[in-house]
Protein backbone atom coordinates (compact mmCIF):
# COMPACT_ATOMS: atom_id res chain seq x y z
CA UNK A 1 0.00 0.00 0.00
CA UNK A 2 1.61 3.32 -0.98
CA UNK A 3 -1.66 5.74 0.87
CA UNK A 4 -4.62 4.80 1.33
CA UNK A 5 -5.16 2.90 -2.17
CA UNK A 6 -3.28 0.02 -3.88
CA UNK A 7 -0.05 1.10 -5.50
CA UNK A 8 -1.50 0.32 -8.92
CA UNK A 9 -3.89 2.93 -8.30
CA UNK A 10 -1.13 5.39 -7.93
CA UNK A 11 0.62 3.87 -10.95
CA UNK A 12 -2.35 4.33 -12.99
CA UNK A 13 -3.26 8.14 -12.10
CA UNK A 14 0.57 8.65 -12.65
CA UNK A 15 0.40 7.11 -16.06
CA UNK A 16 -2.79 8.92 -17.37
CA UNK A 17 -1.52 12.43 -15.95
CA UNK A 18 1.62 11.69 -18.25
CA UNK A 19 -0.57 10.88 -21.19
CA UNK A 20 -2.24 13.75 -20.78
CA UNK A 21 0.43 16.10 -20.11
CA UNK A 22 2.62 14.94 -22.98
CA UNK A 23 0.36 16.72 -25.58
CA UNK A 24 2.37 19.25 -27.40
CA UNK A 25 -0.33 22.11 -27.56
CA UNK A 26 2.47 24.80 -28.00
CA UNK A 27 3.46 22.54 -31.36
CA UNK A 28 0.48 21.56 -32.29
CA UNK A 29 -1.05 25.32 -32.38
CA UNK A 30 1.94 26.72 -34.35
CA UNK A 31 2.14 23.97 -36.94
CA UNK A 32 -1.68 24.23 -37.13
CA UNK A 33 -1.20 28.56 -38.30
CA UNK A 34 1.53 27.90 -40.41
CA UNK A 35 4.35 28.75 -38.03
CA UNK A 36 6.21 25.65 -38.42
CA UNK A 37 7.95 24.08 -35.92
CA UNK A 38 8.21 25.61 -32.71
CA UNK A 39 11.46 24.35 -31.59
CA UNK A 40 13.20 25.99 -34.52
CA UNK A 41 13.02 29.67 -32.75
CA UNK A 42 13.63 31.05 -29.81
CA UNK A 43 15.02 28.66 -26.55
CA UNK A 44 13.77 25.44 -28.46
CA UNK A 45 11.25 25.10 -25.95
CA UNK A 46 7.03 23.86 -26.87
CA UNK A 47 5.49 26.27 -24.06
CA UNK A 48 3.60 29.71 -24.12
CA UNK A 49 6.94 32.03 -23.83
CA UNK A 50 8.15 30.48 -26.51
CA UNK A 51 5.43 31.27 -28.73
CA UNK A 52 4.85 34.80 -27.65
CA UNK A 53 7.82 34.91 -29.44
CA UNK A 54 6.49 34.41 -32.44
CA UNK A 55 4.77 37.69 -32.19
CA UNK A 56 1.38 35.81 -31.69
CA UNK A 57 -0.23 36.68 -28.69
CA UNK A 58 -3.08 34.83 -29.28
CA UNK A 59 -1.37 31.34 -29.78
CA UNK A 60 0.69 32.33 -26.67
CA UNK A 61 -2.51 33.16 -24.62
CA UNK A 62 -3.71 29.66 -26.15
CA UNK A 63 -0.89 27.72 -25.69
CA UNK A 64 -0.75 28.69 -21.62
CA UNK A 65 -4.69 27.72 -21.21
CA UNK A 66 -4.24 24.36 -22.75
CA UNK A 67 -1.10 23.85 -21.37
CA UNK A 68 -2.83 24.70 -17.74
CA UNK A 69 -5.95 23.14 -18.69
CA UNK A 70 -4.47 19.78 -18.79
CA UNK A 71 -2.71 19.52 -15.41
CA UNK A 72 -6.28 20.97 -14.09
CA UNK A 73 -8.43 18.46 -16.24
CA UNK A 74 -6.49 15.24 -14.38
CA UNK A 75 -6.48 16.62 -11.29
CA UNK A 76 -10.22 17.72 -11.12
CA UNK A 77 -10.87 14.19 -12.79
CA UNK A 78 -8.92 12.31 -9.93
CA UNK A 79 -11.01 14.50 -7.16
CA UNK A 80 -13.74 13.44 -8.98
CA UNK A 81 -13.74 9.88 -8.79
CA UNK A 82 -11.77 9.22 -5.36
CA UNK A 83 -11.77 11.39 -1.77
CA UNK A 84 -8.31 10.11 -1.73
CA UNK A 85 -6.13 13.67 -1.09
CA UNK A 86 -2.71 11.91 -2.97
CA UNK A 87 -4.16 10.74 -5.94
CA UNK A 88 -5.39 13.52 -7.61
CA UNK A 89 -1.86 15.40 -6.83
CA UNK A 90 0.08 11.71 -8.40
CA UNK A 91 -2.20 12.39 -11.84
CA UNK A 92 -0.71 15.96 -11.46
CA UNK A 93 3.04 15.45 -10.89
CA UNK A 94 2.22 12.46 -14.19
CA UNK A 95 0.69 15.59 -15.97
CA UNK A 96 3.68 17.64 -15.77
CA UNK A 97 6.53 15.21 -16.75
CA UNK A 98 4.09 14.34 -19.38
CA UNK A 99 4.80 18.19 -20.70
CA UNK A 100 8.23 18.25 -19.49
CA UNK A 101 9.39 14.90 -20.84
CA UNK A 102 6.63 13.84 -23.99
CA UNK A 103 7.04 10.55 -25.82
CA UNK A 104 5.64 12.00 -28.99
CA UNK A 105 8.72 14.24 -29.00
CA UNK A 106 11.25 11.81 -27.88
CA UNK A 107 11.10 13.72 -24.41
CA UNK A 108 11.87 17.00 -25.03
CA UNK A 109 9.33 18.65 -24.30
CA UNK A 110 8.93 22.19 -21.79
CA UNK A 111 9.60 23.39 -18.43
CA UNK A 112 5.97 22.76 -17.02
CA UNK A 113 5.19 25.85 -15.89
CA UNK A 114 1.75 26.44 -17.25
CA UNK A 115 1.15 22.94 -16.40
CA UNK A 116 2.27 23.10 -12.92
CA UNK A 117 0.25 26.15 -12.23
CA UNK A 118 -2.86 24.24 -13.89
CA UNK A 119 -2.11 21.77 -11.20
CA UNK A 120 -2.10 24.03 -8.11
CA UNK A 121 -5.47 25.69 -9.17
CA UNK A 122 -7.26 22.54 -9.29
CA UNK A 123 -5.31 21.26 -6.19
CA UNK A 124 -5.34 23.98 -3.75
CA UNK A 125 -7.48 26.93 -5.55
CA UNK A 126 -6.17 29.65 -3.43
CA UNK A 127 -2.47 28.62 -3.42
CA UNK A 128 -2.98 28.18 -6.98
CA UNK A 129 -4.18 31.94 -7.33
CA UNK A 130 -1.09 33.40 -4.86
CA UNK A 131 1.12 31.21 -7.52
CA UNK A 132 -0.07 33.55 -10.31
CA UNK A 133 -0.54 36.69 -8.49
CA UNK A 134 3.07 36.36 -7.49
CA UNK A 135 4.24 35.47 -11.20
CA UNK A 136 2.50 38.09 -12.60
CA UNK A 137 3.95 40.82 -10.23
CA UNK A 138 7.33 39.25 -10.51
CA UNK A 139 6.91 39.71 -14.83
CA UNK A 140 5.52 42.99 -13.92
CA UNK A 141 8.55 44.43 -11.91
CA UNK A 142 11.34 42.46 -14.16
CA UNK A 143 9.41 41.54 -17.34
CA UNK A 144 11.58 37.78 -17.26
CA UNK A 145 9.26 35.06 -17.49
CA UNK A 146 11.72 32.39 -15.79
CA UNK A 147 12.34 34.42 -12.89
CA UNK A 148 8.98 34.96 -12.36
CA UNK A 149 8.37 31.14 -12.53
CA UNK A 150 11.22 30.37 -10.47
CA UNK A 151 10.06 32.63 -7.40
CA UNK A 152 6.36 31.60 -7.57
CA UNK A 153 7.75 28.15 -7.78
CA UNK A 154 9.24 28.62 -4.59
CA UNK A 155 6.71 30.28 -2.57
CA UNK A 156 3.78 27.90 -3.33
CA UNK A 157 5.08 25.41 -1.05
CA UNK A 158 5.25 27.77 1.68
CA UNK A 159 2.20 29.65 0.48
CA UNK A 160 0.17 25.53 0.58
CA UNK A 161 2.04 25.08 3.89
CA UNK A 162 0.59 28.25 6.17
CA UNK A 163 -2.32 28.07 4.66
CA UNK A 164 -3.13 24.22 6.38
CA UNK A 165 -2.36 22.25 2.80
CA UNK A 166 0.40 19.76 4.33
CA UNK A 167 0.03 17.23 1.68
CA UNK A 168 -0.05 20.16 -1.26
CA UNK A 169 2.81 21.77 -0.11
CA UNK A 170 5.09 18.73 0.01
CA UNK A 171 4.07 17.82 -3.03
CA UNK A 172 4.74 21.34 -4.73
CA UNK A 173 7.55 22.00 -3.41
CA UNK A 174 8.39 18.57 -5.14
CA UNK A 175 7.44 20.60 -8.28
CA UNK A 176 9.49 23.17 -7.31
CA UNK A 177 12.06 21.19 -7.34
CA UNK A 178 11.28 19.96 -10.86
CA UNK A 179 10.68 23.35 -12.15
CA UNK A 180 14.12 24.97 -11.00
CA UNK A 181 15.46 22.06 -12.17
CA UNK A 182 13.90 22.43 -15.60
CA UNK A 183 15.22 25.95 -15.67
CA UNK A 184 19.12 25.74 -15.06
CA UNK A 185 20.20 27.29 -18.54
CA UNK A 186 17.82 30.07 -17.47
CA UNK A 187 19.23 30.53 -14.01
CA UNK A 188 22.56 30.53 -15.42
CA UNK A 189 21.44 33.55 -17.90
CA UNK A 190 20.32 35.18 -14.93
CA UNK A 191 23.17 35.00 -13.11
CA UNK A 192 25.30 36.56 -16.33
CA UNK A 193 22.29 39.32 -16.90
CA UNK A 194 21.48 37.59 -20.38
CA UNK A 195 18.10 36.25 -19.80
CA UNK A 196 15.79 37.44 -22.53
CA UNK A 197 12.87 39.75 -21.80
CA UNK A 198 9.13 39.14 -21.78
CA UNK A 199 8.04 38.93 -25.71
CA UNK A 200 11.67 39.24 -26.83
CA UNK A 201 12.28 37.89 -30.08
CA UNK A 202 15.23 35.17 -29.90
CA UNK A 203 17.06 33.87 -32.88
CA UNK A 204 16.89 29.57 -33.45
CA UNK A 205 18.50 27.60 -31.10
CA UNK A 206 22.29 26.26 -31.71
CA UNK A 207 22.52 22.94 -32.25
CA UNK A 208 19.95 20.04 -34.15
Amino acid sequence: MFGALPLWIYVAALAGGYLAGSIPFGLVLTRLAGLGDIRSIGSGNIGATNVLRTGHKGLAAATLILDGGKGAMVVVALKFLTDDPLLPLIGGLGAIFGHNFPVWLKFKGGKGVATTFGVMLAAAPLVGVMACVTWIVIALLFRISSLSALVALALAPVYAFFLGYPIESAMFAVLGILGWARHAANLRRLLRGEEPRIGAKQPAPSGP
